[in-house]
C-alpha cells in the first residue's frame, strides 16, 4: 500500500522470522496489494527485500496489533507483552547489528515498520521512539554499553523512552533543570519530566539531564536509567490527551535517584546536547514518515466511504466537489511522498541534515492534518463517530505538529539556513 509495498505478481513469500531472518516459503505467491497504492514510481532505496519484509510487518501488525487496539485506547497503554511479541517476530532488531543480537540490515527496515504501522491506522505503539533510543545508543554507547542494553531491545525485555521535555523548558534543550551531580562513582539525579512517550510501560530511559548546570549546551548529558535497579524514581499520572489514546505519555519524576556513572551514554558527560543534536534528523524524518502512512490510511478510508455512500440518487464518489477534494489530497500525499522518499535515502546514506529534517517534519505533519480533515469533512456527521477510524485518525493526527520540534520551531531552523 501507498507506494512502499507494490509486489509484483509472482514473488515467492518470504517469511520475517526470529531475529530477522528471511526465509523463503516454495510455491507461494505474493498478491498484489490494490486497496490503497501509488502511482509514483517505487523509491531507489527499496529492494525486494524491504518489499518482502513490508508484507511480513502488515501480517504481523494485522495478527498481532490491530486486535488489541480498542482495549489498548481504553487502558491508556500496549501491553508490554506486545513488545515481547515484536521482538520475537524479529521487528525490534531490524537495525541493530547481528553482534548485539539484531538483524543489521539498517535504518531503512525500521523505516518500513514505521510506515506499515501507520498505514494500520493507529500510533499506540510507541516503535519510533524504540528505534531513536536504538540509534542513541548504536552512535554513541561504548561496547559495554551496547552488550548490555541493545540485546534487551531486541528482545522486548526492554521497553525505552526518550525523556526530553520539561514543564518550564518545551524545545529549549539547553536550559533543562533536571540535573545530576556525580558523588563517589553514582549520579544523585533530581527533577522531572513531561509528555514522555511509553512513560508508563519504559525501564530503559534515555534521560536528557544537566551535568553542569551554568554551561549551557556544554553541560547537557544523556544518563541511561534503567527503572527497575534504581531508587528515587516515580511515574506521574498517564496523561489524558485528545489523540493517541493508546499510547502512554507520562509525567516522570526524580527525587535523589542514584544511577551508576557508567550510565552515562558514552561515559563522558557534556556531550548530550550534540548527542541530541545530531540524532534529531532521524526522529523528525520518522515522523514525516507516519504522516505518509496515515495519510495513506485516511484516504484509503475515505475512497471506500464515498464510493459506497449514496446520496441524491447516486454515490458521494460521482459528485464533483467530492473528486476535485480527493484530487487535492492525493496531490499533497503524493509531492510528500517523494520528498520523504528522497529524505530516506539521505538518512540511509547518513547525509540528512538538520535543515532538510526540519523541512520534512513541518510539511509532512502538515500535510498530514490538512489532508485528515479534508477526507473527514466528506464522512459528514459520521466522520465526527469515533467509532469511525477517520474521527481517531484525525484526533491522532493533531500532535504530529507538535512533537519532536514544533513546526513553528521547524521553520526557524530552516530559516537560518538562508
Amino acid at each position: 500500500g501507498g507506494g512502499f509495498c507494490l509486489y509484483p505478481p509472482g514473488v515467492g513469500r518470504w517469511r520475517w522470522g526470529p531475529r530477522v531472518r528471511l526465509q523463503k516459503n516454495a510455491h507461494q505467491t505474493i498478491k498484489e496489494d490494490k486497496q490503497m497504492h501509488s502511482d509514483t514510481q517505487n523509491p531507489t532505496w527499496m529492494t525486494e527485500e524491504h518489499q518482502l519484509y513490508a508484507e511480513s510487518v502488515r501480517r504481523f501488525l494485522a495478527s498481532e496489533y490491530i486486535p488489541h487496539v480498542t482495549r489498548w485506547n481504553d487502558q491508556g497503554y500496549v501491553d508490554p507483552e506486545f513488545w515481547h511479541h515484536a521482538g520475537e517476530a524479529g521487528i525490534l532488531g531490524a537495525a541493530i547489528p547481528e553482534e548485539y543480537g539484531g538483524a543489521g540490515a539498517g535504518i531503512t527496515f525500521d523505516v518500513v515498520t514505521t510506515y506499515e504501522q501507520a498505514l494500520a491506522g493507529d500510533f499506540s505503539w510507541g516503535f519510533v521512539i524504540h528505534t531513536i533510543v536504538v540509534q542513541y545508543v548504536l552512535a554513541y554507547g561504548t561496547t559495554e554499553q551496547k552488550h548490555r542494553w541493545l540485546p534487551q531491545l531486541v528482545s522486548g525485555e526492554r521497553i525505552s523512552a526518550l525523556a526530553m521535555t520539561e514543564p518550564g523548558q518545551g524545545s529549549d534543550l539547553q536550559s533543562v533543570e533536571t540535573h545530576a551531580v556525580l558523588e563517589d562513582g553514582v549520579f544523585r539525579v533530581n527533577g522531572s519530566k513531561t509528555f514522555i512517550t511509553n512513560g508508563q510501560t519504559a525501564n530503559l530511559i534515555c534521560l536528557v539531564v544537566k551535568t553542569q548546570r551554568d554551561a549551557g549546551a556544554r553541560g547537557v548529558s544523556l544518563l541511561m536509567v534503567e527503572t527497575d535497579q534504581v531508587d528515587g524514581f516515580r511515574r506521574g499520572q498517564n496523561l489524558d490527551k485528545i489523540g493517541l489514546k493508546g499510547q502512554d505519555t507520562s509525567e516522570l519524576f526524580f527525587d535523589d535517584m542514584l544511577v551508576p556513572e557508567g550510565n552515562i551514554l558514552g561515559l563522558e558527560p557534556g556531550q548530550g546536547f550534540y548527542q541530541l543534536m545530531n540524532q534529531l534528523p532521524w526522529e523528525r524524518l520518522a515522523i514525516g514518515i507516519g504522516a505518509l502512512g496515515h495519510m495513506d490510511f485516511a484516504l484509503a478510508q475515505t475512497l471506500d466511504y464515498v464510493k459506497e455512500r449514496k446520496a441524491f440518487g447516486k454515490s458521494i464518489f460521482e459528485f464533483q466537489n467530492t473528486r476535485f477534494k480527493l484530487a487535492e489530497q492525493k496531490t499533497k500525499l503524493e509531492v510528500t511522498r517523494a520528498f520523504i522518499h528522497h529524505c530516506i535515502e539521505l538518512q540511509r546514506d547518513g547525509v540528512l541534515d538538520a535543515t532538510t529534517a526540519s523541512m520534512a517534519k513541518w510539511w509532512s505533519s502538515q500535510m498530514q492534518c490538512e489532508v485528515i480533515d479534508e477526507c473527514l469533512q466528506l464522512f459528514g456527521g459520521y466522520g465526527y463517530m469515533l467509532e469511525y477510524p477517520i474521527a481517531r485518525a484525525y484526533a491522532d493526527a493533531r500532535v504530529q505538529k507538535i512533537y519532536g520540534g514544533t513546526n513553528e520551531i521547524m521553520k526557524e531552523l530552516i530559516a537560518r539556513s538562508l
